[in-house]
């Protein structure tokens, strides 16, 4: 008998209870866990948003809404800050939504649970009773005048060549969650945008050839040059690509147009960055696409060239991060689809094309026969 699918099987993103890289600090008072994740942050944040996760203690952090105030979460501005108070905390589904813009999240394991742990050897705690909590150990800090790693730890941990950082080293520590961070940055796919009707251009531009071969195959070479993990035509369902010889990614996310794409590419795979490039860029080129990818930034929800003539982010060669992935569903949640409204109202790096050129599209019959006459004489 075939069990019954209640829900749609659907690709999952890599999270653990809060965020994708987060760690637990546990073993130590709480105090000195608060201390030492202030330090942490202090040494990654000019570059990383760092998110400390701890329950509310008598004197720390801002006061609950009180029951008899008619408001489910209060903000107050500061001179340099806004703090938000709520009614409740966050579910573990809230929690994720809110956390997403986040690069590190650190946790106080003494309260909650997270995916990986750091564990503190303090005189004044011990962990005995508390070893289901370490399953993902990564290593270990140690309080002043602590010298060894209690017996118990080694046996349950039983991996003996984890870093040891000691107190005075969480400049050392702080670099080597950094470089671990860096380390499990998604991997990055090719997109090419084949799905649009060229209604203007009254043919299929993804088959027009300015290089001796159909457009979306050029692209796919640029982008399988680039050492991308894999590469993807996106698609209508109905549309017929005999000749492709990449794998079709045909949109689920109907009428939308390159939205609808790379929102579908996200759904296929919500773990990997995205390198979306349309079709009717002509002049594209391999050295344009290896200077993306060099400044490529995962802090932000996408990396995207500056379109001097538009003055706006060109979003058709962009690395789109994982994080734009609920950035895009939150703007389609608002009635707007367009790709460039979410990088304008993101937090994005934004860099200066090496090549003007490489960012002229190509929409009408009269624009085709200028780019065709242009490489031509390029040739």
């Amino acid at each position: 008998m075939v069990k019954h699918q209640k829900h749609a099987k659907l690709q999952r993103p890599n999270l653990g209870a809060f965020a994708r890289n987060e760690w637990a600090l546990l073993g130590a008072p709480c105090g000195v866990i608060q201390q030492l994740a202030r330090d942490i942050a202090i040494q990654l944040n000019s570059d990383h948003a760092v998110t400390f996760i701890d329950e509310r203690h008598l004197k720390d952090g801002p006061a609950p809404v009180p029951a008899s105030e008619p408001f489910q979460a209060r903000w107050t501005k500061h001179a340099d800050a806004v703090e938000l108070a709520e009614r409740s905390m966050p579910n573990s589904y809230s929690a994720k939504f809110q956390l997403r813009s986040s690069d590190i999240v650190l946790v106080n394991g003494n309260h909650f649970l997270a995916q990986q742990q750091i564990v503190c050897v303090h005189p004044k705690k011990t962990l005995s009773h508390k070893l289901d909590r370490l399953t993902q150990v990564v290593g270990y800090w140690l309080a002043p005048d602590v010298t060894e790693i209690p017996a118990y730890l080694k046996e349950h941990v039983g991996n003996a060549n984890l870093p040891i950082w000691r107190s005075g080293e969480e400049v050392e520590l702080a670099a080597w969650l950094k470089d671990k961070m860096l380390a499990d940055r998604p991997p990055v796919k090719g997109l090419v945008l084949a799905g649009g009707k060229s209604q203007r251009m009254k043919r299929d531009k993804s088959k027009l050839a300015y290089h001796g071969k159909p457009q979306h195959q050029y692209v796919a070479e640029l982008l399988n040059a680039t050492g991308v993990e894999d590469v993807f035509l996106s698609c209508r369902s109905d549309q017929a690509f005999e000749d492709a010889k990449i794998a079709l990614l045909p949109d689920t996310f109907m009428g939308l147009g390159p939205f609808g794409g790379i929102l579908s590419a996200f759904r296929s795979d919500p773990n990997a960055a995205w390198l979306v490039l349309a079709c009717d860029l002509p002049f594209l080129d391999a050295q344009t696409l290896a200077f993306l990818l060099k400044h490529r930034n995962p802090s932000k929800v996408a990396t995207a060239f500056y379109n001097p003539e538009t003055d706006f982010p060109e979003p058709l060669i962009t690395l789109w991060e994982p994080r734009a992935y609920p950035r895009m569903l939150e703007f389609l949640s608002i009635g707007n689809s367009c790709p460039r409204k979410v990088l304008i109202n993101s937090e994005i790096e934004l860099l200066k094309v090496p090549n003007l050129n490489a960012l002229k599209n190509v929409n009408t019959p009269e624009d085709y026969d200028a780019a065709v006459a242009e490489l031509k004489v390029q040739d």
